[in-house]
């Protein structure tokens, strides 16, 4: 799968890039770049713009202003072209439920050229790969989704891509699927491939080299996940575990030293400026509204914590006159 990235070293290169449709700025302005080899996750909310980028670097979509290349090609004039380089893994399952395995592999061999002389061999690389010896035959249909989603990818891969963009690949998938499918991920990045992959679960940005969040059509962070969790959050993060947890997050909201709270999963996480001294008041405040606390001790803050810290300050300065 190795190829060469582009003549400036990455293989994909954004440049303010934007796309509208109508009135609505899905994409506005955005900048990155992607080097080659490196798994770069793009991660944000359910319409942040993550599906119209990848739909506008793979050559399906042309973008309003801006320019963006990939494998060294311009994606408003050479999409036919991106699209011979690339391997695409859609949002959306797109393999063929009526087809068998072996039929849907043979079919997107064709789709993307791959000399007969190599099928037999990439076809069972991609049957190994999705874990599917002895299933050959069987109907697509018939396959769990995690399955689905392995086979997919060894789809887009037939061709040996340099470059794979993987849209919410793991989606509605069980967490070991999920798991497997990034090992997969990894094993492509460690033969040279660039794996630029979208997803709105943040879990799985500690899986990604670099990465992108994105938020409402604009970029609110980039780095590597230690650098985003250590120089994006401002203050330190406290657990705090108590019941109701409706109440409990409006007395933590307004306890002192409090600068931002949220929900996560069954406890709250408060940001304050000194997380060891901020928590014996914070026990006092929400006692005084009668919320009962079981536990308040610091934590390190997670890629979610970051995103949320981030969305909430941009959220307060549009709200401010």
């Amino acid at each position: 799968m190795n190829a060469p990235a582009s003549g400036n070293g990455f293989a994909v290169t954004v440049e303010q890039l934007t796309k509208r449709f109508g009135k609505f700025t899905a994409v506005n302005g955005i900048s990155f770049e992607t080097r080659r080899g490196e798994v770069f996750g793009f991660l944000g909310p359910n319409g942040a713009g993550k599906s119209t980028t990848i739909r506008i670097l793979c050559g399906l979509l042309e973008p309003t202003s801006g320019r963006a290349t990939v494998a060294g090609l311009d994606v408003a004039t050479q999409p036919e072209a991106i699209r011979q380089r690339i391997g695409y893994m859609s949002q959306r399952f797109s393999l063929y439920n009526d087809l068998q395995v072996i039929e849907n592999l043979n079919f997107f061999a064709g789709l993307y050229s791959v000399p007969s002389a190599e099928l037999r061999e990439r076809a069972a690389w991609a049957i190994k790969m999705a874990g599917l010896e002895g299933r050959e035959h069987a109907m697509t249909r018939s396959l769990p989704v995690g399955w689905k989603q392995r086979l997919a990818l060894g789809c887009a891969v037939l061709h040996r891509p340099p470059i794979v963009f993987l849209d919410e690949p793991t989606s509605g998938v069980d967490p070991v699927s999920r798991r497997q499918f990034w090992e997969l991920i990894h094993q492509m990045s460690g033969e040279g491939v660039t794996v630029f992959v979208t997803t709105h679960y943040m879990d799985e940005a500690e899986y990604c080299n670099r990465l992108v969040l994105i938020d409402r059509g604009l970029i609110v962070a980039m780095g590597t996940p230690t650098e985003l969790k250590h120089r994006s959050m401002k203050g330190e993060l406290l657990l705090v575990e108590c019941e109701p947890l409706g109440p409990g997050l409006e007395a933590l909201r307004s306890a002192p030293g409090v600068a931002d709270a949220a929900v996560f999963g069954r406890a709250l996480h408060a940001v304050v400026s000194d997380a060891r001294a901020a928590a014996q008041p914070i026990r006092q405040a929400l006692a005084a509204k009668h919320v009962a606390v079981s536990r308040v001790e610091p934590i390190p803050p997670s890629l979610e914590d970051v995103f949320v810290a981030l969305t909430a300050s941009r959220a307060a300065k549009e709200v401010r006159p």
